[in-house]
């Protein structure tokens, strides 16, 4: 028996009491991740992008689903989107189109109740139809007129876009709606409210022809999410929602 000893601080190779057992590295969730490389782009998903575990807006979350299933933009709401995640933005076009008819859904039936209570009278036997239409905007009855005008308008604005799935009835003829801008859900009743108040008070109280201009305006000249005042007051976005 060897009374040989190793010296202090180096234990010999062999021996059993100083090996420490290799523990297997555990496997991160979903498979390696390579590091992101600092000022790199951010990780694949986007605003629409569905969110981990299932709870997203789109996907059984509790959120509400686009028209058309949760698979009406294809896959993570793919194809040639112009942001990450985000279905394609609806063209300025179609965006038009869809507010013509939504005003003249409003115009028609308030126009024609206007002519039940006698509506304008433009006409005059001394000519002074001008002096006369002056008269009459100062006159309670128009006030009155304006009011019910912008409850109506500001009112449907909002009950579509919170309760329509995002879609007034023109922009469902031309296949687009309202979104969320952080997550692509159906906008509260809170959001739509403070959409459709920007969009219609300034309009029908003093600046009928200069406000919608300074809207269209705004909504060509943004970056990258075309969003007029009125979608950056609501916090939203028009994208396409094919049926």
């Amino acid at each position: 028996m060897s009374n040989n000893h190793p010296p202090p601080g180096q234990p010999p190779e062999d021996d059993p009491f100083f090996k420490k057992p290799q523990e297997p590295t555990p496997p991160s969730a979903g498979g390696p991740q390579e590091p992101r490389p600092p000022g790199g782009p951010p990780p694949p998903g986007g605003p629409y992008g569905p969110p981990p575990g299932g709870s997203g807006p789109y996907d059984g979350g509790g959120g509400q689903p686009p028209p058309g299933g949760p698979n009406a933009y294809g896959g993570a709401y793919g194809g040639a989107d112009p942001l990450s995640g985000m279905p394609p933005l609806a063209d300025f076009g179609r965006r038009f189109l869809a507010r013509v008819i939504d005003v003249l859904i409003v115009f028609v039936p308030l126009f024609l109740i206007s002519l039940a209570f006698g509506g304008w009278d433009v006409g005059t036997d001394d000519g002074d139809s001008w002096d006369d239409f002056t008269n009459q905007v100062n006159t309670g009855r128009q006030w009155i007129w304006s009011l019910v005008s912008l409850v109506a308008y500001v009112g449907y604005d909002t009950v579509m876009t919170a309760k329509g799935h995002g879609q007034t009835v023109g922009k469902r003829l031309m296949k687009i709606r309202v979104a969320m801008l952080n997550d692509g859900s159906v906008p509260d009743v809170s959001s739509s409210l403070m959409r459709a108040i920007v969009l219609w008070v300034p309009a029908l109280v003093c600046c009928f022809c200069l406000w919608w201009l300074i809207i269209i305006a705004t909504i060509l000249a943004d970056k990258p999410y075309k969003q007029g005042l009125h979608d950056k007051a609501g916090k939203t976005v028009v994208v396409s929602a094919p049926q």
